[in-house]
């Protein structure tokens, strides 16, 4: 069952180049030390907004807004929400999803109606336990990979920078080899602090990985779309 945790009615930057509104869902299998919204985490908690509430909030919004983006959580966590993306396509908006990669299948069957994927790279594939919580983690995200390098659909892989978990030479590690399997858009994200992180770095730490024009030349170079953000 889907559960919605929250929605965002407007945002310019969820989905690149589009208008869009996110909706956030509950459930994820991960248990990443950064994450920074780990009550999403589990299901079951009561919100304040309902799926119909949803349906209704789409219909208002219709030819307002480019497109829908569904996130979470994990919000691929629970096959239902082709239903959903069925819906939203049938009011002619776009559809994105933000994933972390770990139910490739439940993405291989929504891809032919989704527009736009951002993709999670956590860390180098030998840290992925480390920053995923879970053992073999890399292995559904890869198989993600593989899927939307060869669906043709348009998608995103970034990497959210915490300077406690990963250093620069974890970034190059994971770009070198995104570029080399042929990926051509790659973000890379600030760690954004968020309360009862009660070790957050500081924001020296966060910024080193953006300041460090030996790091960005070699990302820029490695890609024909990079950005930061």
């Amino acid at each position: 069952m889907l559960t919605v945790a929250g929605l965002v009615p407007f945002t310019m930057i969820d989905y690149p180049g589009k208008l869009a509104a996110v909706i956030f869902f509950q459930g994820c299998p991960l248990q990443c030390p950064f994450c920074h919204n780990k009550i999403l985490q589990s299901e079951g908690t009561p919100t304040d907004i309902t799926l119909s509430e949803i349906q209704d909030f789409l219909k208002q919004r219709r030819r307002l807004l480019d497109g829908i983006v569904l996130s979470g959580g994990e919000p691929l966590k629970n096959i239902e929400i082709k239903r959903l993306i069925q819906d939203i396509k049938a009011l002619d908006y776009l559809v994105g999803i933000h994933t972390s990669g770990v139910y490739p299948r439940h993405l291989a069957d929504v891809l032919p109606m989704t527009d736009w994927v951002g993709l999670d790279i956590k860390a180098p594939w030998k840290k992925y336990e480390l920053l995923t919580g879970r053992k073999g983690m890399d292995i559904p995200v890869r198989e993600s990979l593989k899927i939307l390098s060869e669906s043709g659909k348009d998608f995103e892989c970034r990497t959210t920078c915490d300077p406690r978990y990963l250093t620069k030479q974890d970034i190059l590690s994971i770009a070198r080899d995104l570029s080399r399997q042929g990926i051509e858009n790659y973000v890379l994200q600030h760690y954004r602090t968020f309360d009862g992180d009660i070790t957050s770095p500081d924001e020296s730490a966060i910024n080193s990985f953006f300041i460090d024009k030996g790091l960005q030349d070699e990302l820029k170079s490695l890609f024909p779309k990079f950005s930061v953000r």
